[in-house]
């Protein structure tokens, strides 16, 4: 079972840090509530998921074809940030000024999911994290199918409950909190997310 602890931990290392997909999810189920927000969190794992297959599956050799792609991957990562940030930004303004507080272009389950899965897959920091991973693991410690087939389903299980964690404190903010304070928390959490692609572009 060590190898599915190993899982777990390289699961949440990647999950917990506060980061550009966190505060989405945040938003995305103070907004909408837990159901969408479960979807966003849910495809943000999913991305994780694949990424520890791959780690799990290519090894050192995986790296060495990622590296290449950093700058791109960096600058297509913080351009998409930025975009969603000024989106989400656009979008709390404009309810303030509509007769209806919903959004028809709002996204449902599997649309929500999917982009969520998109972005996690194209953040850089969830590139470099399993790259790292790769490098730095013990080899010995995932040599059968079985070993790694515990250490990917540990990290996806991991992942999962922490994105299920930040869509439930979402969802408890969007029965509670008062539309006044719900707008200004989205206002701050998108103005973070478009200064972590700034910072992203600046570091490419």
């Amino acid at each position: 079972m060590g190898a599915f602890w190993e899982g777990v931990a390289a699961g949440y290392g990647i999950a917990v840090p506060v980061g550009a997909i966190a505060i989405l999810i945040l938003d995305t189920a103070l907004r909408r509530g837990f159901r969408i927000g479960f979807a966003a969190g849910a495809g943000a794992a999913t991305a994780d998921f694949l990424y520890a297959t791959l780690a799990a599956l290519a090894g050192a050799a995986l790296s060495a074809q990622l590296k290449p792609l950093a700058g791109w991957l960096g600058l297509m990562g913080g351009l998409v940030l930025i975009a969603i940030g000024a989106y989400g930004l656009w979008r709390t303004s404009r309810k303030k000024t509509a007769a209806n507080p919903g959004d028809i272009r709002d996204l449902g389950l599997g649309a929500t999911y999917r982009l969520f899965v998109g972005l996690t897959i194209v953040n850089p920091l969830t590139v470099v994290y399993f790259a790292a991973l790769i490098l730095g693991r013990s080899t010995g410690a995932i040599d059968t199918a079985w070993s790694r087939a515990l250490f990917v389903l540990g990290a996806g299980l991991a992942s999962l409950s922490w994105q299920t964690l930040l869509a439930g404190l979402g969802s408890i903010a969007h029965r509670h909190l008062s539309p006044r304070a719900q707008g200004i928390l989205s206002v701050a959490g998108n103005l973070i997310v478009v200064a972590l692609g700034i910072r992203l572009l600046l570091s490419v």
